[in-house]
């Protein structure tokens, strides 16, 4: 019995040529170039619409980092598995915040509203002795200047404006973090995955080395924030500069931020010395610059002779394109970023200068 005509067997091929097949190979040629560069324009005008979730990925991905840094080095000591390895990693943050805002929560919390009054009457102190000498615009043309400049912060932090937004960020971050550090080889090797054959080799090389940069890198900057905010707190503490502790916390935190943090501390720990008077104000400035000097000839060498040194304007102009696509994070992890960069770059060069070597007749 025969089947009906219109049953076709499966995996049944139609003869015949397409209408929208190509057979010109110049033609064909051109496509595949043409579908190169859409792709890439794809992926650009993507990146610049999802800057922000990607950034949040690479906050957990150096969150990760960080993480796995502690892990390698209590393998030093502790011949443990690695995860009760991260395990007892996590615990002795959490319990280190914990009791530091528990110690000091209440008098840091009563702190912060005073140095919000202070700021508040010092600012008010320099535009009302600037605005006599005739260096500034009245009061109301300064309102206004400030509603103006306040809109544009407003407008690059919108997206961590509010508290729960900052909140969830911060949860996000952290639960990232905690993956990326529990198992680092599956996220490496699904990128390698990705990666043709022929560059695998090459793109681990550059990869391990951008991770053993980044954990340097994180290490100093930690370290160098717990120095600076120690020796900032018992030197105002010396001086009876007011806030001490509050001052030194934001210096230990804004450390982080190369340049424009330090700069950030230095503004608020000047105006607090001299709302307490002169000679206090003559302190703190005196304070801030020897941190400074240490910071400059002391921690960030000690840094860059470990990791990668990195001009400061440089990372000042990375910053400054990362915090006006993204805010406020973007400005927190531009130089890692930039020293990720830089470490794939150098390799490359190392690769390069290779091929020259081998290529070039004996003499």
């Amino acid at each position: 019995m025969s089947e009906p005509a219109d049953i076709r067997h499966p995996g049944h091929v139609e003869p015949g040529a397409s209408p929208n097949e190509v057979h010109d190979p110049l033609i064909r040629q051109e496509i595949k170039k043409a579908k190169v560069w859409f792709g890439a324009a794809l992926l650009i005008a993507l990146g610049v619409l999802l800057v922000q979730p990607l950034m949040v990925i690479g906050a957990g991905i150096i969150l990760g980092v960080m993480f796995d840094g502690g892990v390698r080095l209590l393998g030093r000591y502790l011949p443990i598995g690695r995860s009760w390895r991260l395990l007892i990693i996590v615990l002795a943050s959490v319990l280190f915040l914990v009791g530091t805002f528990y110690l000091m929560g209440l008098g840091i919390v009563q702190q912060v509203e005073q140095l919000r009054v202070t700021l508040e009457l010092q600012v008010v102190r320099l535009t009302t002795y600037l605005t006599q000498q005739g260096l500034m615009p009245g009061a109301s043309d300064v309102s206004g200047v400030a509603r103006q400049a306040l809109s544009s912060v407003g407008r690059l932090t919108s997206w961590v404006g509010s508290a729960v937004g900052a909140v969830t960020t911060m949860f996000f971050i952290l639960v990232l973090g905690l993956f990326f550090a529990m198992e680092p080889r599956v996220y490496e090797r699904g990128v390698q995955w990705m990666i043709p054959r022929a560059s695998r080799d090459e793109f681990a090389l550059t990869l391990d080395r951008m991770g053993f940069t980044l954990r340097r890198l994180l290490a100093g900057k930690l370290l160098a924030m717990v120095a600076q905010g120690v020796v900032t707190w018992l030197a105002l503490l010396l001086g009876g500069v007011p806030l001490a502790a509050l001052l030194g916390i934001i210096t230990g935190v804004l450390a982080f931020i190369p340049n424009i943090g330090a700069f950030v501390s230095g503004v608020i720990m000047v105006a607090v010395g001299f709302s307490a008077g002169v000679d206090t104000g003559v302190w703190a400035i005196v304070v801030y610059v020897v941190v400074q000097g240490l910071d400059g000839y002391v921690f960030s060498p000690l840094v860059a002779k470990k990791t990668v040194d990195m001009p400061p304007a440089l990372t000042l102009g990375a910053q400054i394109l990362a915090s006006a696509l993204v805010g406020l994070i973007g400005l927190a992890l531009a130089d890692s970023f930039v020293a990720m960069i830089k470490v794939a770059l150098e390799r490359r060069a190392e690769r390069e200068e290779k091929r020259v070597v081998t290529r070039s007749p004996p003499n």
